[in-house]
């Protein structure tokens, strides 16, 4: 690890092998463990635990205290709020060892986690998404969509700015920055 061009606190352990880009911070007491593939100018907060085998896109932020189990995904941009939890397993028991059975869990690209969420394994979280602080995900999360409660429930949609849409005549529009979406073949997409 000569020469590196990434930080990592004197507390924390990287297993080898892995592959970490320039510019990641990696805090207080986290372990980053074999396998893993963590992309460019990521900040992973204090006690985080990177599994085996997980990828991590570029410009990944995880706030403290969160595990990301082998099976995740994340694509760039995606935020993992404080405590938020991920799950690999459908059926865990202490006395069978299930390590074949690990489901995969993609959140893609600039999608939001909130603090407390927790995502159970085998459902993907769409582009921009915004999962809301303590939300229990059951089942994929569109591209865009907010989702919050117990189980999660999609309640509106909010911008790649992440400020919620409001819809005036069939297009959704951000009153923030002003950009307009449109539902095509089922999906939220920008309007052109």
């Amino acid at each position: 690890m000569a020469d590196k061009d990434y930080f990592v606190h004197e507390s924390s352990y990287v297993d080898e092998p892995c592959e970490i880009g320039k510019g990641t911070k990696i805090w207080h007491f986290s372990h980053i463990m074999k396998g893993s593939k963590i992309g460019e100018n990521c900040n992973i907060g204090q006690n985080v635990v990177i599994s085996p085998n997980v990828i991590l896109g570029n410009n990944v932020k995880i706030q403290n205290n969160v595990s990301v189990y082998t099976g995740v995904i994340c694509e760039d941009d995606v935020f993992l709020g404080p405590s938020c939890v991920f799950t690999n397993v459908i059926n865990p028991r202490a006395f069978i060892e299930r390590k074949d059975e690990y489901k995969k869990t993609i959140v893609k690209k600039g999608a939001s986690i909130g603090a407390n969420a927790t995502i159970v394994c085998g459902h993907n979280i769409g582009e921009y998404a915004f999962v809301g602080a303590g939300a229990v995900v059951t089942k994929d999360v569109p591209d865009y969509a907010l989702v919050i409660g117990t189980p999660a429930r999609v309640v509106g949609y909010v911008c790649k700015c992440g400020n919620k849409l409001e819809l005036e005549n069939n297009v959704y529009k951000c009153s923030d920055c002003n950009k307009e979406y449109i539902f095509t073949d089922g999906n939220l997409k920008p309007r052109e």
